[in-house]
């Protein structure tokens, strides 16, 4: 199986960019895939972190607490750390591998709309500041790689996680990547 990871979805007539990895085993974080409250320090309430070892993303809510989701994140070779911010939010995001991506993969379509089961950015987008990664839903299919380094270099979440965290979080939001 191949994994798709995002970077740009289509809007108004652009086409998302994105991003493959190949298929992930099943992890014990996704089997226990659900958003829970955990104690977190150290950002202020609203910002997004993602610790890549844990395969967890935090959004800080204050009071020392957080919601906690399990991800997917990317391969040991394709990790980036950084803050960047939430500058596009989109609802089930058309897509189109770049040019390395059909390199790597000759066979994947040119183009998939949003929607689609095949779709690999599932229910929901939040592209990122910088215009190479996103954090994104995933397919049926992928649902396995969360809780498993398995892109190269977006977040994977459940589709439940991210409607949940899409209705949370606006354009502007900082996110920060840690290892």
């Amino acid at each position: 199986m191949i994994e798709i990871c995002p970077s740009r979805p289509a809007k108004a007539g652009l086409i998302l960019l994105g991003l493959v990895a190949l298929g992930a085993p099943m992890t014990p974080e996704a089997a226990q895939a659900t958003p829970s409250m955990a104690q977190f320090s150290g950002a202020a309430p609203g910002t997004v972190v993602i610790r890549t070892r844990e395969r967890k993303l935090y959004l800080v809510l204050g009071n020392g607490m957080a919601i906690r989701y399990p991800v997917a994140v990317g391969r040991r070779d394709k990790q980036w750390f950084g803050t960047v911010t939430i500058d596009g939010k989109y609802v089930e995001p058309a897509w189109a591998p770049p040019a390395d991506v059909k390199r790597d993969n000759p066979r994947m379509p040119d183009y998939i709309p949003g929607g689609s089961p095949a779709n690999p950015m599932g229910a929901r987008a939040l592209t990122l500041s910088g215009d190479l990664y996103a954090i994104h839903g995933t397919t049926r299919g992928m649902r396995r790689s969360i809780g498993s380094f398995a892109s190269y270099g977006c977040i994977r979440m459940l589709n439940e996680d991210i409607i949940d965290l899409f209705q949370r979080v606006g354009v502007g939001t900082p996110v920060v990547v840690v290892p």
